[in-house]
């Protein structure tokens, strides 16, 4: 697939802008604090309907205006889709050629992409909230299902923390945590097995791609934490009975503290080379090499997902990455994947893939096509 056109208006410092793109690579040229990333940000916005920068949809609105919007043409085997973000102080519409989704779950995955961005480097050193962010969003890419549940468990938790609270006022309430307890445990076996899924095939193509940069020297095993003992090779319904039995045993402390302490709210990954922890033992290069070999495992299982390459949004990450990691990176990407690059200049990008590039240059708020 590939983002053939896009049209933002009121966005972030973007008055109206309307740029029409190749499937090759695209350079967004400029200083800081010109627009390039609010670029990206929009072709993110407008696969998934929400920022990888701020969680105040409001934010993208441009100063003095009452709404933005985000249009595009992504070109899929299947045909062209006309894609649609509009957002008010009302609230976002999406729509997918002209027709409003009734549920963002229903519009997410008209089109696919992979953001790498500086702040990335941290999925594997960061929190674990991060961690659960990035599953959740690659999952949800390809499983629109994966996103009804993570709702669906969202509203179940906050009713449960509430009935924890009142808990604790009144012992009355605490007859209502059983019907709770029920409804959560099923949501997230759910969630657990889909994400533990999911990262036995990204585990895979994790490791190829780290063994290739390490030339095999080192071999990369992801771990999936959850915030509960899991039996192996029990059924849903065991491990279901396995969660609320726990529940139920934390309950008293979780009246104390007003919140549910275990679930896929607070599960966790862990990265390990060669059987050692990463994140509490790998060199900056080796915690930058995992989260390299991720991000290129994310573009390969999409494609094995869905039969089509997603886009690749690069921001301000290129000059992260050393001249080895760079090269394997777009050894990889080479004429597969169409690829967004923002970037200050391109002093020190040596790769015959950016020769043939279109280049932005971005000034203000405003894009200008120099090739």
């Amino acid at each position: 697939m590939f983002l053939k056109e896009l049209d933002i208006k009121h966005f972030r410092n973007y008055g109206q802008q309307k740029l029409t793109f190749h499937q090759n690579i695209t350079l967004f040229l400029g200083q800081n604090a010109q627009g390039k990333t609010n670029l990206m940000e929009s072709i993110y916005v407008l696969a998934l309907t929400k920022s990888h920068r701020s969680t105040k949809d409001k934010e993208w609105i441009n100063w003095d205006e009452e709404f933005s919007w985000i249009k595009g043409t992504v070109e899929r085997k299947r045909g062209p889709l006309q894609l649609e973000i509009q957002l008010t102080g009302k609230g976002k519409k999406a729509k997918i050629n002209g027709l409003e989704q009734k549920k963002l779950s229903d519009y997410i995955g008209a089109m696919n992409v992979v953001m790498f961005a500086p702040e990335d480097l941290s999925i594997v050193k960061g929190t674990p909230q991060q961690r659960r962010k990035f599953v959740d969003m690659e999952i949800g890419q390809v499983s629109p299902m994966y996103l009804h549940l993570l709702s669906q468990y969202q509203k179940v938790l906050t009713q449960r923390n509430q009935c924890l609270k009142d808990a604790y006022k009144n012992k009355k309430y605490i007859s209502f945590l059983d019907i709770l307890n029920e409804q959560l445990a099923e949501l997230a076996v759910k969630i657990i097995s889909r994400r533990i899924d999911f990262l036995k095939k990204m585990g895979i193509w994790a490791n190829n791609v780290h063994q290739g940069i390490t030339q095999g020297k080192e071999t990369l095993t992801l771990e999936y934490l959850p915030s509960f003992p899991l039996a192996q090779d029990k059924s849903d319904q065991e491990t279901m009975g396995q969660f609320i039995r726990q529940l139920d045993q934390l309950k008293e402390k979780e009246i104390a503290r007003g919140t549910t302490l275990l679930g896929p709210h607070r599960d966790d990954l862990t990265f390990h080379i060669n059987g050692t922890n990463v994140q509490q033992y790998g060199s900056q290069g080796q915690q930058r090499t995992t989260a390299l070999s991720l991000k290129l495992a994310e573009i390969q299982l999409i494609y094995e997902e869905i039969g089509e390459y997603p886009i690749l949004l690069l921001d301000d990450v290129l000059s992260e990455l050393d001249a080895s990691r760079q090269s394997h990176l777009l050894d990889a990407i080479k004429d597969r994947v169409q690829t967004f690059v923002t970037t200050t200049g391109v002093e020190g990008l040596h790769h015959e893939t950016l020769e043939n590039a279109s280049i932005f240059r971005i000034h203000a708020g405003q894009a200008t096509m120099e090739k």
